[in-house]
């Protein structure tokens, strides 16, 4: 009960619509009534040419109207209840229409808000919370899982309301006109609610299992989609969609599991109702032959109940769409209810262009699954100015220290400083607006190459644009393509080469114009000839700023102020490139190995 609140916490905000269309509904049932009612004139009054006789028992005010029918000559009631028919048709299809068009509203509108809060949520996510969770599992949460709680809300909702008042009008006549067959209509919703329960509890659990799968393809699609290139050079075509086939296969299974249980809904409520129905059948029947009750309110007895079998068959269908919803619910609110493990301070205040130094002070570091730490105790200042190296043996952390300087990760213990202000009392834009990050793996996005280079930077013109790209060594190339800086250069920047999409990177950088500057590994995947155009790029880059480099390309080494050596999370080493070779055994292994070669 407490995650179907949860589930319509999301009509907060829309309830406004949600009333009007409510509204509507109410209206609607109340026509359904109506229309329903017209059986007794016709077939008592107007075609059998008698009169409407109804059990002594009924309400007085039924009594009476029923009296004032019984005494309308058949003509003219004839006349209104024909035109009335026409009347209740024409209104009816007025409110159906509007009820259907706000529900609708209300559900693209709670649609909308999922998908901002979704998303908005995960951009504000710290780092270490994508290490978790795949890609494609993400993108399940903001397409797939909300698409189901759409089904719950503009089909499930709208069914809820509208078949519910239905009854209530169902049940109203019979209660009004016959008390005692309202017993039955009792009877009839216990005896159907409890296989529709079981039905939904495991509606729910495939729904569970269904979401997950999904989530499964999604992340293997985007895997394989993204790394088609791979793929197809070492011949995994064939294995790929073997591996598809049988996810996709896995899910189909789930989901017709979850069809048999939503179909058999159907039959199961119509045999029940049938057995209810003949039932009243013989007992209404029976008082119709001895002329106690007329044809035309029997005929409206079995109407009311036998229409009653329809929204009860939807409630149903509603329960089964609502356990299906709440799973997704679930999986919505793990999302939105992570929070970052890196925050900024209410107090946060900007900070000014770096003047002094960053200072790392006894830092230490570890993910939340890491038994051991990946960084011990590490000191480190980076003064103005300096080229600050980081080298070390694979997995040693020398990404993750660099990592620390922008605040995508806090550490466990010491602290992280500019200027000597703690960056926890540092806002995030002051901070992050002075430090320009080029990483190997090169993230473009799929827009043009002006927007690339402009990113974060929307105002710039486009001699400055240009600008940053002839620095950047990449206005030459640009020139070059179809349509120049407005070239779309495909999903993470496809249509291009290595080389040019680490330049179309720096450019961007470059634009950005930061005081500090953090290169990891920016020319570790190049070829010579790409590389030594990124290598100018960056060299243009470093101009007049600090950097902070993780490097294995000899020319970088040699430029640093300083080099840091890291072993097994700790400082091993740190000093100009002729000290380190004389101290540090571990450097020079590293450079004898790597560099020299």
């Amino acid at each position: 009960m407490k995650n179907y609140f949860k589930l319509l916490k999301f009509l907060k905000g829309h309830v406004r619509v949600l009333a009007a269309a409510t509204g509507c509904m109410f209206v609607s049932a109340i026509f359904d009534g109506f229309q329903l009612s017209l059986i007794v004139p016709m077939a008592d009054k107007i075609l059998g040419k008698g009169e409407i006789a109804l059990p002594s028992k009924a309400p007085a005010f039924v009594m009476n109207f029923i009296d004032s029918v019984n005494a309308m000559p058949s003509e003219k009631l004839l006349y209104i209840v024909s035109f009335g028919m026409l009347g209740i048709f024409f209104l009816k299809g007025i409110f159906t229409f509007l009820q259907g068009y706000l529900m609708n509203d209300v559900s693209q509108r709670v649609m909308r808000d999922i998908r901002y809060r979704l998303y908005g949520t995960i951009q504000n996510l710290s780092l270490d919370y994508f290490s978790k969770k795949r890609t494609g599992e993400l993108v399940s949460r903001i397409t797939n899982d909300v698409s189901v709680v759409e089904n719950a809300v503009s089909y499930g909702v709208a069914d809820l309301f509208y078949q519910s008042f239905r009854i209530l009008v169902f049940t109203s006549i019979i209660l009004f006109i016959y008390p005692k067959v309202f017993i039955v209509t009792l009877v009839l919703a216990a005896v159907i609610a409890f296989p529709m329960k079981q039905i939904g509890r495991k509606l729910k659990k495939l729904s569970h299992q269904s979401q997950g799968k999904m989530a499964d393809i999604n992340s293997l699609l985007l895997e394989t989609i993204s790394g088609v290139r791979v793929v197809k050079a070492f011949g995994m075509e064939d294995y790929e969609t073997s591996r598809f086939e049988s996810q996709n296969q896995d899910f189909y299974n789930i989901k017709m599991k979850s069809v048999k249980r939503t179909l058999i809904i159907s039959p199961i409520t119509e045999f029940i109702g049938a057995v209810f129905g003949a039932g009243v059948l013989l007992w209404v029947g029976r008082q119709v032959i001895a002329g106690d009750v007329s044809f035309g309110i029997f005929g409206l007895f079995l109407g009311a109940l036998l229409s009653m079998l329809n929204p009860i068959k939807k409630l149903s269908n509603v329960n089964a769409l609502v356990q299906q919803a709440l799973a997704a619910n679930e999986r919505v609110y793990d999302v939105l209810n992570s929070e970052p493990t890196v925050v900024e301070s209410p107090e946060a205040k900007g900070i000014g262009v770096i003047k002094d130094k960053v200072s790392i002070k006894n830092v230490d570091f570890h993910y939340d699954d890491e038994a051991k730490p990946i960084l011990q105790d590490i000191s480190l200042d980076i003064n103005v100015g300096e080229i600050v190296a980081i080298v070390g043996p694979t997995g040693v952390g020398k990404s993750t220290l660099v990592n620390l300087i922008p605040r995508f990760y806090d550490p466990i213990k010491g602290v992280v400083e500019i200027d000597g202000v703690n960056l926890k009392d540092v806002s995030f834009k002051s901070l992050r607006g002075q430090i320009g990050i080029v990483t190997q793996e090169t993230i473009l996005f799929n827009d043009t190459i002006r927007a690339n280079i402009t990113y974060g930077h929307l105002e710039a013109s486009q001699d400055q644009v240009e600008e940053a790209a002839k620095k950047a060594f990449a206005h030459d190339f640009i020139l070059k393509l179809p349509n120049g800086y407005d070239t779309s250069i495909g999903d993470r920047g496809f249509r291009l080469s290595g080389g040019e999409r680490q330049r179309i990177a720096i450019a961007r950088a470059i634009l950005k114009n930061p005081p500090i500057l953090l290169l990891d590994e920016a020319t570790s995947q190049l070829d010579s000839e790409s590389e030594k155009f990124v290598q100018k790029a960056i060299d243009e880059l470093m101009k007049g700023r600090t950097v902070v480099s993780i490097a294995h390309r000899l020319s970088t080494i040699k430029k640093a102020t300083k080099i840091v050596v890291l072993e097994d999370g700790k400082v091993a080493g740190m000093a100009p490139h002729a000290r380190l070779l004389e101290e540090c055994a571990l450097y020079k292994r590293l450079y004898e190995t790597q560099f020299q070669a």
